[in-house]
């Protein structure tokens, strides 16, 4: 039986998949949000002016997770100073989740964030989002004081590297 693959690359924010995986993130995490789905338009408007565009070396990586070559997560690491770099936009489409593919994009988000220099990551997520919350406790997140504020954080976490 042949072993399904996956792989982690990096890509621009702005190329086919990665738009598609951005808005498809959006989408997810504003409709759990608010019980209902995103229309395109609260996409449109929530990707706007969002700071993606630092997902780029230096300051910043984007990954695009690819199952069997088909497009299927993604995530970003952004350097926040000389020590920490935060994990953003981590994100698996609901057909590909349970095939292990969470954690092989968080361990290349941690090796993405110790290439740019991070010592340590953090992030932030939201209470509800409890199988996320898992994924980062099996790999040795703790919850840490708040680093950021806004409307959709309530529950931080970091590593060291």
């Amino acid at each position: 039986m042949a072993r399904m693959t996956w792989t982690f690359t990096p890509e621009r924010v702005d190329t086919p998949d990665a738009t598609s995986l951005r808005r498809d993130y959006y989408a997810d995490v504003a409709g759990s949000y608010w019980k209902r789905p995103a229309t395109e338009a609260e996409v449109d408007e929530g990707l706007t002016n969002d700071g993606v565009e630092r997902l780029t070396p230096p300051t910043g990586q984007f990954l695009v997770a690819r199952f069997e070559g088909k497009p299927a997560g993604c995530g970003g690491v952004l350097l926040l100073d000389g020590e920490r770099a935060e994990l953003t936009r981590v994100f698996l489409r609901p057909a590909f989740r349970g095939t292990g593919g969470a954690d092989g994009l968080l361990r290349s988000l941690e090796e993405a964030a110790r290439t740019l220099g991070a010592r340590r990551t953090v992030l932030n997520t939201r209470l509800d989002l409890v199988e996320a919350r898992g994924l980062y406790a099996r790999h040795g997140y703790a919850e840490i004081p708040a680093y950021c504020t806004g409307p959709y954080m309530q529950i931080w976490y970091g590593k060291d590297l």
